[in-house]
């Protein structure tokens, strides 16, 4: 069976994955969408148990201040390369995340900080 650049395209653009491996989960499922889909969402899975021991050893302290300092959040957030600590998409990230605390106004900044009775 022949694989389009269509079919790798669509696969690509629904998964992420790169093209090498969308073509090669297209020829394995003979064509099949839905099996490549699936194909590449277990390799996904296996990849990142792969990565989860890994060290993160570079990231950014995002820090967010709001109603003139009535409330200030500080997040860390961590990531393996200095290459996608530098990025903006990372930066925006951190940021995003840092607004999320803000908005939730946590109590405790920790499990072991919740007094037993709230428990």
């Amino acid at each position: 069976m022949t694989i389009t650049t269509q079919q790798v395209k669509e696969l690509r653009e629904a998964t992420g994955a790169g093209v090498l491996d969308c073509r090669n989960a297209l020829e394995q499922s003979g064509g099949d969408f839905s099996k490549a889909l699936e194909q590449l969402r277990e390799k996904g899975l296996a990849t990142a148990a792969k990565r989860a021991d890994r060290e993160t050893l570079e990231g950014i302290v995002e820090l967010y201040s709001h109603g003139d300092g009535r409330v200030g959040v500080m997040v860390e957030v961590n990531c393996e390369t200095d290459f996608v600590a530098r990025s903006e998409a990372f930066r925006t990230f951190a940021h995003e995340i840092a607004l999320q605390v803000a908005a939730s106004a946590p109590h405790y900044l920790r499990v072991g900080d919740i007094p037993q009775e709230i428990l």
